[in-house]
């Protein structure tokens, strides 16, 4: 660490000399422009560079299949913006693993291809990103996902339930971005900048939407096993749906507390959260009491079932946790 005194020149303007040694290695010499980034009482320079476009290269002649498309997400979520993927020959068995990453993938398209290479180009303008608008987009589409999961089990609809699976790839889609964005902050000052957030608030924003995004995945495994049985005894039901209702309160509740701007508020509705979910724990008990009086396999597949919407709430439960730290007090 190095310190420098703070001078006024000219009577009104504060200057500080910057260490020579980080000037040469960032390219800063006289009339060098840099940018300052202020975060409450602390002030960051960088120098000051176009946006360009990051490409990175990745040689995928020993991948294929889930290998592969997972690792063009991961590219993707890494932060390039283009995606250069190379090997001897492209075989189709990697396109076709290229093309499922492409439609996990917002924003991204198929910008050159060739036998012995397949060019990536996401076309999202990073500017119009907002963290906040895509998690709650994520916290629409998993209560919703949820909600239906629960009605096709006591309704014995296999449609909609087909239909909850399939809306589990739109809430993976938003938690790639909300992972670029978040990576992109932890990067570069200017990115949290155009953002409007602290990267602290952007931090509790990605960690609230990965429970989202594992309450859709139990929503999906729901919905699964629901295509597994057929009616269920009415009473079983019955609990199922309060049980649901309750735990979606959770979630829905504890994504209050930390989107609101009160930290009083956020405070009183996130303890609410944790102490809520003391009875929903209870009630889980309750229900599986219940289900060794059904046939073996039945009971097991209700069990898995009455397990997920108890973990769906205790992901609520987190999020909450997170809108408490959120809302205390920053040294």
């Amino acid at each position: 660490m190095e310190t420098r005194k703070v001078q006024i020149t000219g009577g009104s303007t504060y200057t500080v000399s910057l260490p020579k040694s980080w000037a040469t290695e960032n390219d800063v010499a006289a009339g060098t422009e840099v940018e300052f980034h202020a975060e409450d009482d602390s002030l960051l320079l960088t120098p000051k560079s176009e946006r360009e476009h990051t490409e990175g290269t990745l040689d995928v002649t020993d991948l294929a299949g889930e290998q592969l498309t997972r690792a063009v997400m991961t590219m993707y979520v890494s932060g390039f913006d283009r995606i250069a993927l190379e090997g001897s020959t492209i075989t189709s068995e990697q396109r076709r693993a290229i093309r499922s990453a492409t439609q996990s993938l917002i924003g991204v398209e198929v910008l050159e291809e060739t036998g012995e290479r397949v060019v990536l180009q996401d076309l999202l303008d990073s500017s119009e990103l907002s963290i906040t608008n895509a998690v709650t987009r994520m916290r629409l589409i998993a209560e919703s996902m949820l909600a239906d999961a629960v009605t096709a089990l006591v309704e014995n609809d296999d449609d909609l339930a087909r239909d909850v699976i399939q809306r589990d790839d739109d809430v993976d889609r938003l938690w790639f971005v909300v992972s670029r964005t978040f990576r992109a902050t932890l990067r570069s000052t200017s990115a949290a900048t155009e953002l409007g957030l602290p990267r602290e608030d952007c931090f509790d924003y990605h960690s609230s939407a990965r429970q989202l995004e594992r309450s859709a995945d139990h929503a999906a495994k729901i919905s699964q096993l629901t295509l597994q049985l057929g009616e269920i005894p009415e009473e079983v039901s019955m609990e199922i749906v309060e049980l649901h209702d309750n735990a979606a309160d959770i979630i829905d509740q504890a994504m209050d507390a930390l989107l609101t701007d009160d930290s009083a508020r956020s405070s009183e509705i996130a303890h609410e959260v944790r102490e809520s979910i003391l009875g929903l724990d209870e009630q889980t008990r309750r229900i599986h009491d219940k289900l060794r009086q059904l046939d073996p396999h039945e009971a097991q597949l209700l069990g898995i079932i009455v397990d997920s919407l108890s973990r769906s709430a205790d992901y609520g439960g987190n999020i909450a946790e997170t809108a408490l730290q959120k809302a205390a007090p920053r040294p």
